[in-house]
């Protein structure tokens, strides 16, 4: 690469928004620089694992004791990685960071990074979310409005694929949707039983997932889901939503992005005469050399906590404390979800039912609390939603003293009674307090400096959690299930990998970072559009709000660029 070439645009990051960063800026013609972290991986031909089955594994999918103690951090929450998924996962050895306060930062170092891996649940937020820090005088007052995001989610939606139902609520907008999947019969059960037994707006819906269950040529090579549920090791058929089916091949198909891996990005430059980025500092993970690149903009889409990371080594005479960090707010307001804890039970009949495929997706109820009128909790602030499915018991539930022989061979062939659970996504408040800062002392094999996380929960989210519990448990039993069960597991910040906050969005650059369009304050052409930028969490997924502000930064990017406003 010729690096006194002058990129239009530099992308940090290829993941969930790092791709849709690439794309629009490419699409809009900007002479693109996209740089990862990571090793390449190639849509298809890296997905290694992509047919394999537990048997062709020697401990049938699990880790060896010496592979867990590498991927530790993860595994103490019960949800380390399998052996077929563990090269898409950062590991705790390789890549350490401090925790003054627990925090998991469950992370992917690799082109494409954890849209392979994510969830995928995809919801919009509302403008009881974007009003909801004014109305209470928590932190500060979002800069922007539902309708000002409105149109963005619809291209967001339209291009990824988003199957999912809609139900014309305040709290959860409609979309553009592919059809929704199906519920099996006991989910449709609990659905009738809600919307029966309930007069407080709660109700039942499939989840809204990015995948695409109708065939269309506008998802140009991607097909349809097909039921496999073995989504992060990478799909063939691209039927779910990632960068490296989607997003980066519709950037590549421009000709203006140039895809460089293996980039640890450790700094933006900054001009004090012009008063500008000029460019990214990067460290080549294989050979460690240093490599100034230069560009016209930056995105930073490297993930929240690892774009914090970079503008907090991004010191210079005019920001000695990071750059945008004139405020002083930038590494704080930290939030995640708090989830792991709800209900369980069991259905009795259905038992001449069952369910084709393996869906890669559950239910979902949507908040039902503090939304106005008779929701309101007095107890806590804010809300959560719920996510669950059910599904006919594991053989080895039924493997008891005559569970040998001939008894055994005749219990496999038969599915086990239904059992149905869900789990609370609760929403978190944004505190001045938890924060990330740079060690001064602590480094990586780079030689660059760990991320310290002081991040938790507080009284608010652990009196909804107490909430959680009991209204999963009042749904079930309404429904007439049996054996109902709370379960807590009280996970500490970072377990729902929804980590966000750090540059916070606000008018105001003495008290937030990055202003309505994303750009940093007195840096207009460095963008932060990964969920750094979010002012307060909402309590669903996050990863289709932040390609829909990628989107709309982006596309507010290329329109100054040609105006010559970077120039």
């Amino acid at each position: 690469m010729d690096k006194q070439i002058v990129y239009d645009a530099i992308v940090v990051g290829t993941g969930i928004t790092g791709g849709w960063a690439a794309k629009e800026l490419c699409e809009q013609g900007l002479k693109t620089l996209v740089l990862d972290r990571g090793r390449m991986v190639k849509h298809i031909a890296d997905y290694k694992t992509m047919n394999d089955d537990s048997w062709d594994y020697p401990f049938r999918g699990e880790l060896s004791r010496v592979e867990k103690e590498k991927y530790n951090r993860q595994n103490k929450s019960g949800w380390g990685p399998s052996e077929n998924v563990k090269h898409f996962f950062a590991n705790s050895l390789d890549h350490p960071y401090l925790e003054t306060k627990p925090f998991a930062w469950v992370r992917g170092y690799h082109v494409g990074g954890r849209s392979l891996t994510w969830g995928r649940q995809s919801y919009r937020w509302s403008n009881i979310d974007f009003e909801a820090n004014l109305k209470e005088g928590i932190a500060i007052d979002w800069p922007v409005r539902y309708e000002d995001i409105a149109p963005w989610y619809d291209k967001v939606e339209s291009y990824i694929g988003v199957s999912g139902e809609n139900l014309g609520l305040e709290q959860l907008p409609d979309g553009k949707f592919q059809p929704p999947m199906a519920l099996n019969c006991v989910e449709g059960e609990l659905k009738k039983a809600m919307t029966q037994k309930f007069t407080d707006n709660r109700l039942l819906t499939i989840g809204r997932v990015a995948h695409i269950t109708e065939n269309s040529t506008d998802f140009k090579g991607r097909g349809s889901c097909q039921y496999r549920n073995r989504c992060s090791r990478g799909c063939p058929f691209g039927g779910y939503f990632s960068s490296n089916s989607s997003t980066l091949p519709a950037a590549e198909r421009t000709g203006n992005m140039t895809l460089r891996p293996n980039s640890i990005v450790y700094e933006v430059i900054y001009d004090d005469a012009t008063k500008r980025a000029t460019g990214v500092k990067i460290i080549d993970r294989e050979t460690k050399e240093k490599i100034e690149f230069k560009g016209k903009l930056v995105f930073l889409c490297a993930s929240a906590m690892a774009s914090v990371g970079i503008l907090k080594q991004s010191t210079s005479k005019r920001f000695p404390n990071g750059m945008g960090n004139d405020s002083g707010e930038l590494g704080r307001y930290i939030m995640d979800h708090h989830l792991g804890l709800g209900a369980s039970a069991k259905v009795d009949g259905h038992s001449d039912k069952y369910y084709k495929g393996r869906r890669p997706n559950g239910f979902y109820v949507p908040r039902f609390v503090n939304i106005g009128g008779k929701t309101k909790k007095k107890e806590y602030l804010r809300g959560y939603g719920y996510q669950g499915g059910a599904s006919r018991q594991n053989w080895s539930d039924s493997i008891a003293e005559m569970g040998y022989g001939k008894n055994l061979k005749e219990v496999i062939l038969k599915p086990g009674s239904w059992q149905i659970g869900m789990s609370g996504f609760g929403e978190m408040l944004p505190y001045r307090e938890n924060q990330v800062t740079l060690s001064k002392d602590k480094k990586d094999q780079w030689g660059l400096p760990l991320l310290d996380f002081q991040v938790e929960f507080k009284e608010n989210e652990h009196r909804m959690r107490e909430d959680i519990k009991k209204e999963a448990m009042a749904i079930f039993k309404a429904a007439g299930f049996k054996d109902v069960q709370p379960y807590d597991r009280s996970l500490e910040p970072g377990w729902a990998i929804h980590e966000m906050g750090g540059a916070r969005m606000g008018r105001n650059p003495k008290t937030s970072v990055t202003n309505e369009n994303n750009q940093i304050h007195n840096v207009p052409n460095v963008y932060v559009t990964d969920g750094a930028f979010m002012t307060s969490s909402s309590c669903v997924n996050p990863s289709l709000t932040y390609m829909a502000f990628t989107a709309r930064a982006a596309g507010h990017a290329a329109q100054q660029f040609k105006m010559g406003k970077f120039d």
